[in-house]
């Protein structure tokens, strides 16, 4: 299988929703921990949802350009 970036947009990587602080001004900070540094944030969890999608996409295509390790999560066993 060739793993390229349409490959890894479509991993479902487990996410982390966190609301901000008012001093860090307020709404909500997503991220994608097993790709780090890899995170936006939104006014509302749906808009920050939205956002990580692109933030995602950068960090792939960041990771594949200079052929940086992309990890990708543990089979999920049903």
């Amino acid at each position: 299988m060739n793993k390229n970036l349409e490959y890894y947009m479509s991993i479902k990587y487990p996410m982390s929703l966190t609301p901000l602080s008012e001093e860090d001004g307020g709404g909500w900070l997503i991220t994608i921990p097993l790709l780090p540094g890899c995170q936006t944030d939104g006014e509302t969890p749906s808009e920050a949802l939205e956002r990580i999608e692109e933030a995602k996409e950068l960090w792939l295509r960041g990771a594949i350009k200079y052929h940086d390790p992309i990890p990708e999560p543990e089979p999920v066993l049903t």
